[in-house]
């Protein structure tokens, strides 16, 4: 185990399969395309039996995002639950093969490991049914002082607030980090997260975190105006340090004392979007863990976020730390 932590991360610890479907396929289902929507035991066995031959990968938001860290070379850690079947050894066996440190217990009672269906269309558009399973049983003692005290960032996972003892668990470890010195980044996830969980965000955001990382559709969400440039001017009130992403126009760093904005790289052919925000705030903590400037970073989520929608799945296939050398941003 690392002596020290660049991220630790806290989400959901959930087994991908991704497989390829058209529009047909999204309509006959009764799918939202884009979206993100929780499914039981039930469904997620139907909707699998359904789909076309697939690709298995450990996943999960903040999973995403720690691998891509691990991937420049990070010193990362993460805490997530599994159960203790196939899929809970798959998630397990990926993410440490990766340098990892995962250390929490996997459950021997109760639901399954969870696991994403994910429907990718020609266009490369995303449809996720999320099955939480074991990784909803995620609470305060999973959260250890030790390995806290251990990281520079620890990075939450909004898709995981759903769960009473995990909003329990995202207290917990937000304050053991500020009492340590460190810093708290949090994702919102999805626009449907936040329309659960607003209010509750808002106090999460103003009174705990460091970084938040939002797309455009949650950060409107969040403070439910009816532009861009308002909710930028929100949240540059609540938080040190905003990086909302923005898919092909880029992305936009907030402060209190200004606004930048960085392009998105450009990518030949997007094949699937999927974990293209985990892996930008990837690259963008990365860069803070080296210090380097606030648009420094933005270039190097950018790249990594361009990077995995070039491919099917998400997480990287190349080295980031290669990519980035090659493009002179490291």
């Amino acid at each position: 185990m690392a002596d020290k932590y660049d991220v630790l991360g806290i989400g959901n610890a959930i087994v991908d399969v991704l497989t390829r479907a058209d529009d047909e396929f999204l309509k006959g289902r009764g799918l939202a395309k884009g979206g993100m929507q929780l499914i039981d035991a039930v469904e997620a066995e139907n909707l699998y039996a359904a789909m076309g031959p697939g690709i298995e990968i450990s996943g999960g938001s903040a999973a995403n995002t720690i691998s891509g860290l691990a991937s420049f070379g990070a010193e990362t850690g993460f805490i997530g639950t599994v159960q203790s079947d196939q899929l809970g050894k798959v998630f397990r066996h990926d993410i440490s093969a990766l340098g990892v440190d995962y250390v929490t217990p996997a459950r021997t009672e109760g639901d399954p490991t969870a696991r994403c269906l994910i429907l990718v269309t020609p266009d490369g558009e995303r449809t996720m049914n999320t099955f939480l399973g074991a990784s909803q049983t995620l609470g305060p003692g999973d959260v250890n002082e030790d390995d806290i005290a251990k990281a520079d960032i620890v990075y939450l996972e909004g898709y995981l607030f759903d769960p009473a003892p995990a909003k329990e668990a995202f207290y917990k470890a937000a304050r053991l980090t500020h009492k340590h010195g460190g810093r708290v980044a949090l994702t919102l996830s999805d626009s449907f997260c936040v329309d659960r969980h607003r209010e509750e965000f808002r106090v999460l955001v103003n009174d705990e975190v460091d970084i938040l990382f939002a797309n455009e559709a949650e950060i409107i969400s969040l403070y439910e105006v009816s532009s861009f440039d308002e909710a930028c001017e929100k949240v540059r009130r609540d938080c040190p340090l905003g990086v909302l992403t923005r898919s092909a126009d880029g992305a936009v760093i907030t402060s209190k004392d200004k606004i930048s904005q960085v392009p998105a790289k450009h990518v030949e052919q997007v094949v699937d979007t999927t974990g293209a925000g985990d892996l930008f705030a990837a690259g963008f903590l990365y860069g803070l863990s080296r210090k380097l400037p606030w648009l420094d970073c933005a270039r190097l989520g950018a790249m990594a976020a361009a990077e995995v929608i070039s491919h099917m799945g998400a997480r990287p296939e190349t080295s980031l730390m290669d990519l980035a050398k090659s493009d002179r941003l490291v």
